[in-house]
């Protein structure tokens, strides 16, 4: 994401198609995130997310955004008013399709690997409630670090320190967990050849 267009030039271009298009591929797998981890319906996330960037759109068109900078953190806000507003709705359906927690990306086709999915949910549930509680703020959420360090109780030059911890414990986790399973697919083979 770092090599994407600032917040404050895409706010100030956004007449133009192509900053639209922008915001729109730099925030839109977030925004379906969110949506589908809330809603637990596909068909109820991509409505969010078409609503939200119309909002977003026309709120920088009519200058609406007070912190062009922080133009992310507008594009959240935005998705969960959008969500609230969709939960509050009388008139929502239940759709008979659940989704899981940690979906495929909105651009892929493919089939979700549920292998990953799993070895995924099965890190996050075994890091310190600080560390998966500094990437959810950092990662889905899309906070800026004063306001983790508020959240979580620390002073903000410690988010850093923070960060560096969980996604070190992140990838170990994740690679025993891989080479667990690697290993005992691996033993499994083995077994069905002799």
């Amino acid at each position: 994401m770092d090599d994407q267009v600032p917040d404050s030039v895409l706010a100030q271009n956004i007449q133009s198609d192509a900053s639209a298009a922008e915001l729109f591929n730099k925030y839109s797998a977030r925004v379906y995130y969110l949506a589908l981890r809330q809603l637990r319906s596909s068909a109820d996330a991509e409505d969010v997310r078409a609503e939200t960037f119309l909002r977003v759109v026309r709120a920088v068109q009519n200058r609406q955004v007070r912190s062009p900078d922080a133009l992310g953190s507008f594009v959240l806000g935005t998705a969960r008013n959008v969500i609230l507003e969709l939960l509050r709705a009388p008139h929502r359906l239940k759709h008979d399709h659940e989704v899981p927690d940690l979906p495929s990306s909105p651009q892929d086709s493919g089939a979700v690997d549920e292998d990953v999915v799993r070895a995924i949910e099965a890190v996050i549930r075994r890091l310190k409630p600080r560390e998966r509680d500094f990437l959810r703020l950092h990662y889905y959420e899309d906070l800026g670090k004063e306001e983790i360090a508020r959240r979580i109780g620390v002073d903000a030059e410690r988010v850093r320190l923070i960060k560096h911890r969980s996604l070190k414990s992140f990838r170990e986790i994740y690679q025993r967990l891989t080479k667990s399973a690697s290993t005992n697919v691996d033993t499994n083979v083995d077994t069905k050849r002799g």
